[in-house]
């Protein structure tokens, strides 16, 4: 892959289901830590679609009711598996759905009450959003 010339937005989707569990997964592309499903947002999309497409993508879930949490620059931090500048919007949503379908972007997955979730090694990205939300009492 070339050098990248500019920042890549990119979007994170914190799922919620019906029992108010948050979606967390292990993926090789953070190792050691937990993170939500997340990826690209493609030329012409918008971040919402982005975030829907995602999260389809990723895990399966049809996600509905999509709430803006913030935004966290990333810029060659050596917790990813490669250099590279990101640029976070993360979203919060829902899922009815607990039928998880993994693609090759996550080896595991588990679903995590929100206040537990900081006891475990979140990506510092992810524990940022999570703490926002609490904060924020956005659920």
């Amino acid at each position: 892959m070339p050098d990248q010339t500019f920042p890549e937005p990119t979007v994170g989707i914190f799922i919620f289901n019906k029992a108010g569990e948050m979606l967390l997964l292990k993926s090789h592309k953070f190792p050691g830590r937990y993170v939500v499903p997340g990826g690209h947002v493609e030329l012409g999309e918008r971040l919402e679609e982005a975030a829907i497409r995602e999260a389809k993508e990723e895990t399966g879930l049809d996600v509905y009711d999509l709430k803006f949490i913030n935004f966290q620059q990333f810029i060659y931090d050596p917790s990813f598996w490669k250099r590279r500048h990101f640029i976070f919007f993360d979203f919060l949503c829902k899922a009815d759905s607990l039928d998880v379908q993994l693609n090759d972007e996550a080896q595991e997955y588990f679903w995590v009450k929100l206040e537990s979730a900081l006891e475990l090694p979140l990506d510092e990205y992810t524990r940022t959003s999570v703490e926002k939300i609490i904060a924020g009492n956005l659920l």
